[in-house]
């Protein structure tokens, strides 16, 4: 039996705007379990980054509660929150905030640092998550202006998995890339999964969903319903007929 990574109870989150209250999230209980690839899917406006967000520890909820493991974060300060993030999770988009003046490298070890003192150690482990993202060194050492979308987003993976986050969130990671650079990303991320990696993504891309092995269909602030894939086997007819039925049944 997979063990509890994240758990809800009656989550919500609501947003003024316009003098109107707005419900983004409606009480929703979920429980998401370590070593799953859990996509998050749903038309535009139906709450998928918000409930990334709240889940992670970006966002706080207005009603309902967030644990981790054993730990209640739904009530930490942003300052407790911050170094929860730093400690357990780690985060992907769709915009690459990679910071201009330093090497992908710097990148890295500057996020690094925070977590882990021991430099060698930390550099060890930097060197290792660029090869298994397929990233030379001399690429390690160019500044995000002199690589493609594709290298950039790998590096912001490596960014993301130097402190050996317990979970990794991707808002949309191949959203701004082309076919090929996208297919790339999506198989650094089926990768790590493999390989323990506990994941949690939301996209609109089918093809990106069908990486999952758990899809969450969301529509106006609650899961309307959710899919089991099972273990990704590529180029599995099954698998996409599976979940182009599920998304027709949800709407999508």
């Amino acid at each position: 039996m997979k063990n509890i990574l994240l758990k809800t109870s009656q989550l919500s989150k609501s947003f003024s705007s316009g003098g109107r209250l707005q419900h983004v999230l409606k009480n929703i209980d979920l429980e998401l379990y370590e070593g799953d690839f859990t996509v998050i899917m749903g038309a535009s406006g139906a709450g998928k980054s918000t409930l990334l967000y709240a889940l992670s520890g970006m966002d706080t909820p207005s009603l309902g509660t967030i644990a981790f493991k054993d730990q209640i974060i739904s009530t930490l300060n942003q300052d407790q929150l911050a170094i929860f993030r730093r400690h357990h999770c780690g985060f992907v988009f769709q915009q690459i905030y990679l910071i201009d003046g330093m090497s992908l490298m710097d990148n890295v070890l500057s996020a690094g640092l925070l977590v882990i003192k021991d430099k060698k150690i930390l550099l060890d482990r930097a060197r290792n998550l660029f090869t298994a993202v397929d990233l030379s060194e001399e690429t390690w050492k160019k500044f995000p202006a002199q690589i493609s979308g594709g290298e950039a987003q790998r590096a912001g993976m490596v960014r993301a998995l130097i402190n050996h986050p317990e979970i990794l969130f991707a808002d949309e990671p191949t959203g701004a890339l082309n076919f090929k650079t996208g297919l790339d990303v999506l198989n650094t991320l089926t990768d790590f999964n493999e390989h323990g990696q506990s994941i949690v993504m939301v996209t609109h891309d089918m093809r990106s969903a069908r990486r999952g092995n758990r899809i969450l269909y969301l529509k106006d602030g609650i899961i309307l319903g959710e899919c089991n894939l099972g273990k990704y086997i590529p180029q599995d007819p099954a698998r996409h007929n599976t979940l182009s039925a599920f998304l027709s049944e949800m709407g999508w």
